[in-house]
């Protein structure tokens, strides 16, 4: 049995069950055996791979998205470029050498990536020491300097913790991670009290289901769209978030844990396993819309890199390396094709009052 186990079951015993937002707090950013804060999780032979890890091409467009919203802002002198959850650091080593190839924008940039693991903070130290940029780290979104900012996040807001509901005796209930039996280590989900003031986070097309139903709420979304709604309000801004999850807002329990590319159940081995849920891309964009920032999107990933032009980069590469064709090809296929990475991931764009349409999106 391990110690995040050990933790958890006596911390159960002591209080009472906890949140699922609580029990993944845990299990991915506990310090000292937290998922994120111990392991180096991404890539083919770890426990999953992402976009940016599949082909240079993904970060390579990111970076061009990223110098013409700097264009569009007014091309200020000094801005700030900021990542969410960064990973290896791929993306951003990407973005900066295809945004170089802009006039300024590498000089005006300031960049800050936004981690909270200290073996992925190495990590990305690494992969970005040749980069020729000034890189800092900052744990909160909200500590970095204010002014002009372009904050992009890949699979960032998947990681979130989630609180869950279930529909019981016509009210919603919060379920909870507790204990099999008093004595018993094995953790389970259990029926919680009522959500009371907490049911108006429940989407509205879902609050009128029937008992049985399980719905999923997304406080963390909400506080990521206040810290970039309040940078925008002084200065201009646009950020850019990928994830995967659906268009409209849909009920059932999307929980799960990965680990070595395979699923395993979210419960059984605290800590040792990437857990995400999928994120509500209606709810989203609503709540930018309430926040006083153009939401644009979602556009699901094929359409949206494809209409970046990541055909006409992946021909330019071949053109260049004849025998990286069969290769590009298959990156191509693995994050646009809809059976593979192109309809399930989407982009979505928040702006600050006044900026002109961003690319790849469609009007309002």
């Amino acid at each position: 049995m391990s110690d995040m186990v050990t933790r958890l079951s006596e911390r159960i015993r002591t209080t009472g069950p906890l949140t699922v937002a609580a029990f993944m707090t845990e299990a991915l950013f506990d310090p000292k055996d937290g998922y994120y804060a111990t392991k180096d999780p991404i890539g083919a032979g770890a426990d999953f791979i992402t976009a940016p890890e599949v082909s240079q091409m993904f970060g390579e467009l990111i970076g061009l998205w990223a110098a013409q919203s700097w264009l569009d802002m007014g091309s200020p002198e000094r801005f700030q470029f900021i990542e969410l959850g960064p990973g290896r650091g791929t993306m951003m080593s990407d973005a900066l050498r295809a945004a170089r190839t802009v006039p300024g924008f590498l000089d005006a940039a300031r960049i800050t990536l936004i981690e909270a693991s200290a073996a992925l903070k190495s990590v990305q130290a690494s992969t970005l020491g040749t980069s020729g940029a000034q890189i800092s780290w900052s744990n909160r979104l909200e500590a970095v300097e204010s002014g002009p900012s372009i904050v992009v996040g890949n699979e960032f807001l998947d990681c979130l913790p989630v609180r869950q509901a279930n529909r019981h005796g016509g009210e919603w209930h919060e379920r909870l991670v507790g204990l099999e039996n008093e004595d018993s280590t094995k953790l389970v989900f259990v029926l919680g009290p009522p959500l009371g003031v907490d049911t108006d986070l429940i989407p509205a097309n879902l609050i009128d289901l029937p008992d049985g139903s399980l719905v999923e709420l997304r406080p963390g979304d909400q506080q990521i769209l206040g810290a970039i709604a309040d940078r925008f309000k002084n200065d201009k801004g646009r950020a850019l978030l990928i994830d995967y999850g659906p268009a409209i807002s849909e009920q059932g329990d999307t929980l799960q844990a990965l680990r070595a590319h395979k699923k395993v159940a979210p419960l059984d081995d605290p800590g040792n396993a990437d857990i995400t849920a999928r994120v509500d891309f209606q709810s989203l964009t609503q709540y930018g819309r309430n926040l006083g920032i153009t939401p644009y999107g979602p556009v699901e990933q094929g359409q949206f890199l494809i209409s970046l032009g990541m055909e006409s980069r992946a021909a330019a590469l071949i053109q260049a390396a004849p025998d990286t064709k069969a290769t590009m090809a298959r990156q191509v296929w693995r994050l646009t094709d809809p059976e593979q990475m192109g309809t399930l991931f989407k982009f979505v764009c928040f702006d600050s009052v006044g900026l002109p349409l961003p690319p790849g999106f469609s009007a309002r």
